[in-house]
């Protein structure tokens, strides 16, 4: 195990000097699907994801999937060091995508690689999937969707890789984004004429930020083109995150409503989630002790559509930030958890 492990930690830092933003994968894709090939894993590859089954894998079997993604965001610029660079700390990994989702990726591959040759009750599948941080079409919606691959579109249970610090996420905020525009008529400054979208944009903000039904920010704001014309556009974008219980088109009608500015949606797919009610995951969380939260942060999850709980090594508080890194022991401790959570979860099953 500690050799399986060692392979994995190698394969993430020579992951972190291959470059992968979101939609710029392929680098990065054929360094893994190389590797895991290497180790005799016989993966397949779908655009920029790569796929691995178990290999008594059978399709008269329910199917449990470790889905963790290897795409990153752009390294901020408050980088001290090179973002590309794992270091020399054999107890420290740093770099772009350490965290979220290296980790991830690493203790989920020395897991599958675990349990790969062994006679199971349920298949036991792996997917490394692209573009998740952009919520991409080629990532994970094509994976779990109708034309995504066998063992994965049909899967009955996933376990989401992110940097969790090992707890369960049995619940997950969505993800609305609005653009916001407020139109008026442009004007002479200096004799205040014209209508002022700025501040129908400033009004309908502060309605906004004031309402207390979902979690809501306003993050972005765009008007002007001189200092002394009235402005006749304001823009603005919003960003909520659904809890669960009424629909995005539901969100985003009460709001109209609620503003003058004409407001449209970004994609209105990306919908709450919850572990479903009498899972066989609540089952095992449940008899390991493992402590349960609801995520305030999206993930693949939604793009899914199954069963499924948001595990993983690292801390989410790392994410889109400089000087990215999780700990060597942080991937140990989750390979050991994931490999325990994954006998008993078959236990379950097979009760």
């Amino acid at each position: 195990m500690n050799n399986l492990t060692a392979e994995s930690i190698d394969l993430l830092r020579r992951m972190i000097a291959v470059p992968s933003e979101s939609f710029e994968e392929k680098a990065v894709a054929g360094l893994i699907y190389d590797t895991l090939n290497g180790w005799g894993l016989a993966p397949a590859r779908y655009g920029n994801n790569i796929v691995c089954k178990c290999s008594q894998y059978s399709p008269e079997k329910k199917t449990l999937v470790l889905d963790a993604h290897i795409d990153t965001v752009r390294a901020a610029s408050g980088y001290t060091r090179d973002p590309y660079d794992a270091g020399d700390d054999d107890g420290i990994i740093y770099g772009l995508g350490s965290n979220d989702d290296g980790g991830s990726v690493a203790a989920m591959i020395t897991a599958f690689r675990f349990f790969y040759e062994k006679d199971l009750p349920i298949n036991l599948v792996l997917t490394l999937s692209a573009e998740e941080e952009r919520s991409g079409k080629e990532g994970a919606s094509m994976l779990f969707g109708p034309e995504g691959p066998s063992g994965v579109r049909d899967a009955n249970w996933v376990i989401i890789g992110e940097p969790t610090g090992m707890k369960a996420a049995i619940r997950e905020r969505g993800l609305l984004v609005l653009d916001g525009i407020a139109e008026g008529v442009s004007g002479h400054a200096a004799r205040n004429e014209g209508i002022n979208a700025l501040y129908i944009a400033l009004e309908d903000i502060e309605k906004l930020r004031k309402y207390d039904k979902e979690r809501l920010t306003v993050t972005q704001i765009n008007a002007g083109t001189a200092h002394n014309v009235i402005p006749d556009k304001c823009s603005f974008v919003v960003d909520i995150r659904p809890e669960g219980g009424r629909s995005n088109e539901e969100i985003l009608e009460e709001l109209q409503g609620l503003c003058r500015s004409r407001l449209s949606a970004r994609n209105l797919t990306n919908r709450s989630s919850a572990t479903y009610e009498g899972s066989p995951l609540l089952k095992t969380l449940e008899e390991m002790g493992i402590e349960t939260f609801a995520s305030p942060t999206t993930s693949n999850w939604m793009r899914t559509g199954k069963d499924a709980i948001k595990m993983g090594p690292g801390e989410s508080s790392r994410s889109h930030g400089a000087d990215e890194y999780i700990l060597r022991s942080e991937i140990e401790k989750g390979v050991e958890k994931y490999i325990d959570f994954i006998g008993k979860f078959y236990g379950n099953i097979v009760e």
